[in-house]
């Protein structure tokens, strides 16, 4: 069988299993002497910009070179900053020449881990974890995102060993300081039984957990999870990576790291929820109403009877509010009317703006006479609260269109045929009115 690097002295030094957990979480290492003006990479760094061992010298000049020119002076002004002690740890993202000359984008974290007498910084120790992937997938996420793997007791994160032996106990023969940051337990508890880390799993998330370790050991794949934790400060997201072996036993020790990726996940969320809203109103947009009216339409065919409303709101004479009043203030109509119905709408309704001053809704389970209802009470909102702009009074009136969707649809486009030709004519005979379609 082939080395795996777990040995009789691995298993009892706890050095030599952190320097094995280390070298396979993928990271890269390294340490700068201040004194002697020399740095030294791990294996892995050097693997990460495509170098072999002996490609990079350990020349604090050379390593500068291979910054980019638009992001050494960020980098050194970071690296002094922590030097003189105004930061508690050394933080950057930035991006790193590879040996084809291209470039990766990286994020570095380190530590002064020596000084002098008068507190000058004598030698720091950091990490180096390759974030292209993440950069590329939003600006925004490369600004927010905490997608770091901190492998010190210095730095937030977790680095193990987790073990599950063909017979016994599965523990964490060695866990970092961050355990009790990431599940709220401490390395030697971990050491003893699992259990402490999955009883702060999510409830939702935990078989999850099991199943993926499950697979990861049955195939010797790397596990991947992101999944959440319950702790006293609340619910937290982490990402887990790790690499499988086997042991004699024919048991399973894995060698990784897990990171909070708390931030990014809400990031995400905030980046899907702008991706289904209309940036002006605030309601759901085109896209997302559709797929609203497409699960409603699913539900109607699950249960093989009743039926749903679906409206057609138009906003009468919108043109000639724009040409009078400016179109900032045709803008704060479309707001205003937005409002109103979300005033109105039940928590399984949906809404949306499906362009210019057309808006449609879906009332789920409503019958044609809740749907006029509804409609009815929109007008009414409208006429007792029309806009105030500049001092002036702005009436608006609106035309609706309202049709049922039925099983037998087939799809969401003949409801919203029915309920669009119900709005032409509630156009047709003098606006600021409701029409109903049976057909």
């Amino acid at each position: 069988m082939a080395d795996d690097g777990f040995n009789d002295q691995t298993e009892f030094d706890p050095a030599a299993r952190l320097a094995l957990a280390v070298a396979s979480s993928g990271a890269g290492i390294w340490d700068r002497d201040f004194t002697s003006g020399r740095i030294s990479y791990s294996r892995a760094w050097k693997a990460m910009l495509g170098y072999a061992e002996h490609e990079v010298s350990n020349r604090i000049e050379d390593s500068y070179q291979r910054v980019h020119p638009d992001d050494l002076a960020m980098v050194q002004a970071k690296i002094l900053a922590h030097m003189e002690n105004r930061t508690p740890v050394y933080e950057v993202q930035h991006r790193l020449r590879c040996k084809d000359g291209s470039y990766i984008w990286v994020q570095s974290r380190g530590k002064v881990a020596a000084r002098d007498p008068q507190g000058k910084a004598l030698r720091m120790t950091g990490i180096t974890t390759d974030i292209t992937e993440t950069i590329a997938l939003s600006e925004q996420l490369r600004q927010n995102v905490e997608l770091l793997t901190n492998l010190t007791d210095e730095i937030p994160g977790l680095v193990f060993q987790y073990c599950e032996p063909a017979k016994g106990v599965a523990h964490f023969p060695y866990a970092s300081a961050g355990i009790t940051d990431i599940y709220g337990t401490t390395p030697a508890r971990a050491a003893i039984t699992a259990s402490v880390v999955e009883s702060v799993i999510h409830p939702e998330d935990l078989d999850l957990y099991r199943v993926s370790l499950a697979e990861s050991a049955a195939s010797l794949e790397r596990w991947h999870l992101e999944f959440r934790v319950l702790l006293p400060m609340g619910e937290r997201w982490c990402q887990g990576d790790a690499r499988p072996r086997r042991l004699p036993d024919g048991g399973t020790l894995w060698h990784g790291f897990v990171s909070d990726i708390t931030e990014r996940k809400h990031i995400e969320q905030q980046l899907l929820e702008a991706a289904a809203t209309d940036f002006l109103t605030g309601v759901p947009n085109r896209r997302h109403l559709m797929m609203c009216m497409e699960k409603e339409l699913a539900r109607l065919e699950r249960d093989g009877h009743g039926g749903s409303a679906v409206l057609m709101l138009d906003l009468d004479h919108f043109k000639y509010i724009n040409d009078r009043h400016g179109h900032a203030v045709g803008d704060d109509v479309l707001k205003h009317f937005a409002a109103i119905l979300r005033l109105e709408l039940r928590k399984v309704d949906a809404v949306g703006r499906i362009g210019g001053e057309e808006f449609a809704a879906v009332l789920s389970g409503a019958s044609l006479a809740q749907a006029t209802a509804f409609g009815e009470r929109v007008r009414m909102r409208m006429a007792a609260a029309p806009l105030r702009s500049g001092g002036r009074s702005i009436p608006v009136t609106v035309s609706i269109g309202i049709a049922t969707m039925r099983p037998g649809d087939g799809n969401i486009a003949n409801a919203l045929s029915r309920a669009d030709t119900a709005l032409y004519r509630a156009k047709a005979a003098g606006r600021d009115r409701i029409e109903t379609t049976t057909d």
